[in-house]
Order: structure tokens, then sequence, then C-alpha cells
């Protein structure tokens, strides 16, 4: 939404968040105190403030001495209410679950550990991100006594690349639900975001020959580059590619492939950017990198080497699960 179309009161209002969100430093562990744990009353806590007040002047105007019973058990109930709601957060310590980088699309998801050092249950503790307002965005637990637990937050990145978490809040409305108590937390760690992999990428390139082979190299009739071909007796099994085994049985197949050793020395397959279609524009350049990471994860499946060429950035051609993420890290930062 454009600051354009905001009225001025939400404007103002965020204007205040985005400096006092800038004053809180950033670490990965917490301990709240009074100092960073904040309290207000809920609506139904002004409910009560304005019933109380009704029957405080009720019981003066008709000198009912069960109206003043009535009237100050109920303010003693909400003044205990509220110094538990306070204590319920108040000395818990919130420690953060390092994230797994994630594809663009899709929900980012990290863990928040709760630690309590106090031999009493904390209950109805939520924790969500700051800006995520819909009640289905709160992850909510209790902590046992001397004991903790872990809560899992999540939230959709705006961009590929590595980014900050956003700010998070974790509140609590127990035992009365009169007071709030909710504190602020702004993590120091980083998620990685990789590109959205193409949904229906075409084949994998031809493979390119390397220096004194031949002059072309083949392509499958399913359009794959040519790492493969189907078991021979004889073959060593360390040369089955059992991911593709494993998906053919899955379809009732036993058919079996292996690495061709003689064609994998003569060409090497080359995810290279230039090659990935798109134009100049800065959306080409995003769907040149979203079909990148398609290829990556094909190439990754079949067990193939391949290496990654980007503006600036060449990976050798090798394969494994440290090849992928070395990629796809490239990828997400290009």
């Amino acid at each position: 939404m454009h600051t354009a179309t905001l009225n001025p009161f939400t404007f103002a209002r965020q204007r205040f968040r985005r400096w006092w969100q800038s004053r809180l430093p950033l670490t990965d562990t917490t301990t709240l105190t009074q100092r960073n744990v904040y309290i207000l009353p809920t609506r139904p806590g002004f409910m009560l403030g304005a019933t109380l007040l009704v029957l405080l002047v009720a019981s003066i105007n008709y000198q009912l001495n069960l109206g003043y019973l009535l009237t100050f058990l109920l303010a003693g109930s909400a003044v205990g209410g509220m110094h538990v709601c306070h204590g319920t957060l108040r000395g818990l310590t919130m420690n953060l679950i390092a994230p797994e980088p994630q594809f663009m699309g899709s929900s980012a998801t990290f863990g928040v550990k709760l630690l309590n050092s106090r031999r009493t249950v904390r209950h109805g503790i939520g924790v969500a991100v700051l800006d995520a307002s819909h009640p289905d965005h709160w992850s909510w637990t209790d902590v046992p006594a001397q004991g903790a637990s872990t809560v899992q937050v999540a939230f959709r990145p705006a961009r590929r690349g590595l980014q900050n978490l956003p700010p998070l809040t974790a509140e609590t409305r127990f035992p009365l639900g009169t007071f709030r108590v909710w504190t602020v937390w702004r993590p120091a760690a980083q998620i990685l975001v990789y590109p959205a992999p193409e949904p229906f990428a075409p084949p994998l390139p031809p493979g390119e020959p390397r220096s004194g082979g031949a002059a072309s190299a083949r392509v499958q009739s399913t359009g794959e580059f040519e790492g493969v071909r189907g078991y021979r007796r004889g073959d060593p099994l360390k040369l089955v590619v059992w991911k593709q085994a494993a998906k053919a049985q899955a379809r009732g197949s036993d058919e079996l492939v292996s690495r061709d050793t003689q064609q994998a020395q003569r060409y090497e397959l080359w995810l290279d950017f230039a090659l990935a279609g798109g134009g100049a524009a800065a959306a080409d350049t995003e769907h040149r990198l979203s079909r990148l990471t398609a290829w990556v994860l094909q190439a990754d499946k079949l067990g193939l080497d391949y290496g990654l060429r980007l503006p600036g950035i060449e990976v050798k051609p090798a394969s494994g699960e440290a090849h992928k993420r070395r990629c796809l890290e490239a990828l997400a930062t290009c």
C-alpha cells in the first residue's frame, strides 16, 4: 500500500513503529524484563473498568454495602490478574533457531525456543511475526516449569537473496483476558531465499564438449542431457542411478539406468545464464534465474555432474548436496 493512500493517523503510526523498531537491538537471544515487557488493558478490560465505575457510583449513591464489597472484590481480582499476566512473560528467555534456506514463493518457517527458569508453568504464550495480525499466524504454547517449549513461526519473504528476519512479537492474556502483555524482538539472524523454480521448465540443455573432445553433444529422446544410459549386464552397482530406479519402481517398472562414464568424459553439462532465455529487463533476469533453479534441481535428481555460469560467477561441474546448495546460493545472491 502506498503512503499516499494512507490516512494521516495510519501513516504516523507506521512511521512511529519503524522508528521504534529501529532502536531495538538485534539479537538471537533475549530475556524479558520489566524494561522490554509492555502491558495495556484489552477491550474486555476496559469494559470491566467501566462496569466497576458504574458499580462504585451506584454503591455510593444508594449506600450499598454489598455493592462496595462486589466492586472491590472485582477490582482486586483485576489487579491480581494484571500481576499474574505481567509475570507470565517477565523472566522468560527466547532463543531463535537458525532458519533453513527457502525457495521464493513458499512460507519460510523457523523455530523459537522458550525457556522457563521458574518453578511454575507459564500458560497461554503466543509468538508471531509482528506484521501478521491475522489470528491464524499465531503459535500458542504453554511453557512447563523449569523447562522449554518450541514454537514454529512462518512468514512469506518478499524477495530472493539474503535478508533479515522480520521483527517478532510475543504476548499473553492469561489468566483473565483483561490485560494484554507483549514484547517486540528483532532477531539478528538472516535467511537465504532461493529463486522460485520454474514450474514447467524445458529439458536440460545439451552437454558441451570438453577441450579436445567431440565436436557436438547428443541429446536423449527425452531431451535431457545424456549422462545416463540403459543398464547393461556387468555394470558396477555404483554406476546405477538409484533415484531413477526408485521412480521406475513406483511406476511399476523394473527398468534400471547407469551413468555413462564415456559420455561424461567427453561432455560437460553447463547451466548457462546466457542460454536460459529472456531479455535484459529485470523481469527477464528473474525468469532466467527461475529456470536455472529448476535445471539445478533436475540435474541433482538425475545425479549428473553440472556446472553453473552466471554474470561474474562460474561454479565448476560437480554433483552432490553441497554442490547443489552452492549453486542455489549463487542464484539467490546473483
